[in-house]
């Protein structure tokens, strides 16, 4: 299995994100591909953990996100993208880092809408240990045009940044620039780590592709306990963290 470097790790302390290249054969990457289409055409029933980020009204979902795929297809938990970024995760953080949730997020062809800037620690309740960092891995190339990753560098090593809900239950948002990021395109198969605090977005998609991410989302075994204990399972609501 795949080992990353001290210069990696070290990358991935100071800067706050880590491209991870090839993470996938071709041949798990279809797989990938192949089963992320049956959520999407509702062949594997997933509505009551599917959302529109977007907080649009429209029938077409502009940024469809799919929250925990592996409640409903537990055989991923064996499967290598969630074996190879959990040894990852265990490699930046720590031995006692443990899979949280996983989700799925689609940017649908000719949708335009961006993800707009935020951190991903917005989302959490109060927690003493702050390590996490989440995996995006491509199952399409990701490129500027079609909503490939930004990432403003040491941003995680700042506080949380004032962040809002956008309109009808949309994604949380804050201020954020390009100017000062990052972006990471990525071939199928590869992936990024970003930090909890790490300041990132995306463009919208202006291509005929689509735009399918999987991403795995890791924290401390005792962290998880304490989201578990407070209700929190990641297929609920969102609410902006209040201290």
């Amino acid at each position: 299995m795949q080992q990353l470097t001290a210069k990696q790790r070290a990358f991935f302390e100071e800067e706050g994100y880590l491209i991870v290249e090839n993470l996938l054969t071709a041949e798990e990457t279809a797989y990938y591909g192949n089963l992320y289409d049956s959520f999407l055409d509702n062949r594997i029933d997933a509505s009551k953990y599917r959302s529109d980020l977007s907080g649009g009204n429209n029938e077409k979902e502009k940024i469809t996100q799919i929250m925990v795929p592996s409640k409903l297809v537990p055989d991923l938990l064996q499967k290598p993208l969630h074996q190879k970024t959990l040894a990852m995760a265990k490699e930046l953080m720590g031995n006692d880092i443990e899979l949280d949730f996983d989700m799925l997020i689609n940017k649908a062809p000719y949708t335009d809408t961006i993800t707009p800037w935020h951190q991903d620690a917005a989302y959490w309740i109060d927690m003493p240990d702050k390590r996490a960092a989440s995996c995006w891995v491509a199952i399409d190339h990701a490129y500027k045009e079609n909503g490939c990753m930004w990432y403003t560098p040491k941003s995680h090593l700042s506080s949380i940044l004032p962040h809002i809900q956008s309109g009808n239950k949309g994604a949380l948002k804050c201020d954020g620039s390009e100017t000062d990021s990052v972006f990471v395109e990525l071939h199928p198969g590869s992936c990024v780590f970003h930090h909890g605090g790490t300041l990132h977005y995306s463009r919208g998609n202006s291509t005929s592709d689509n735009r399918r991410a999987f991403i795995t989302n890791f924290r401390p075994t005792s962290m998880i306990e304490l989201e578990r204990e407070k209700g929190v399972d990641h297929t609920g609501e969102r609410q902006v963290r209040t201290k």
